[in-house]
């Protein structure tokens, strides 16, 4: 391998290690705050967090088989697959926590620790899909791609959160947090069916 293609699949692992540990400890914060405030919503969003640490590991895991091309073109291969199928995980949390949310007409609980892990959240996340698309690009990674869409969709779900806690907060419109959830499944198993079928958002990446 090149020099820099050692130094960008070094910066990887690093993200992802940054991913696993930041999402590990924002599942235990919002499983935390989400079952002592009774909040449905914080407590799915906890467990976004874990799949999120699931699709790290797998992503840690390519990067790690990077330096033997035979070996990295597999890896490459499974774990978009493996990412594809956290996206499909990722969806069907949505909709069972949306279509729950409506029949029930359970409104997001307050919270000032679901908020503030929701602001930390929009805050970080876009930053490190942004880290993860350099990396992805300069490496030829469709995987690494679309670990970085599945980022996004982290920092977008944080959004749908506080904007549901906020607008139940100020303006009692208890169902805008799953409307908004609804919204986003078409994009996300759109991802997730791409992953499984060995595609993602970055096929024009180089080899």
């Amino acid at each position: 391998m090149t020099s820099d293609r050692v130094q960008l699949v070094k910066r990887g692992r690093r993200l992802e290690y940054f991913t696993i540990l930041w999402n590990s400890l924002e599942a235990v914060a919002a499983l935390i705050s989400g079952l002592i405030a009774g909040s449905v919503a914080l407590v799915s969003f906890g467990l976004d967090s874990f799949i999120e640490v699931a699709s790290g590991a797998a992503l840690l895991w390519r990067l790690q088989q990077d330096t033997d091309l035979a070996r990295r073109e597999k890896a490459e291969r499974l774990t978009v697959r493996m990412v594809g199928f956290c996206f499909l995980l990722l969806s069907a949390y949505v909709v069972y926590e949306s279509v729950n949310a409506l029949i029930t007409r359970k409104s997001p609980e307050k919270s000032p620790v679901g908020i503030a892990i929701a602001v930390a959240s929009l805050v970080v996340m876009p930053l490190l899909s942004r880290a993860k698309r350099r990396v992805s690009a300069g490496i030829g990674s469709a995987a690494m791609a679309a670990d970085a869409r599945q980022t996004d969709f982290c920092a977008y779900l944080s959004g749908i959160l506080l904007g549901g806690l906020l607008l139940n907060a100020l303006f009692g419109l208890w169902w805008a947090d799953p409307v908004a959830g609804l919204l986003m499944v078409p994009i996300i198993v759109k991802e997730g069916i791409g992953g499984l079928q060995g595609k993602s958002c970055c096929d024009s990446c180089g080899p």
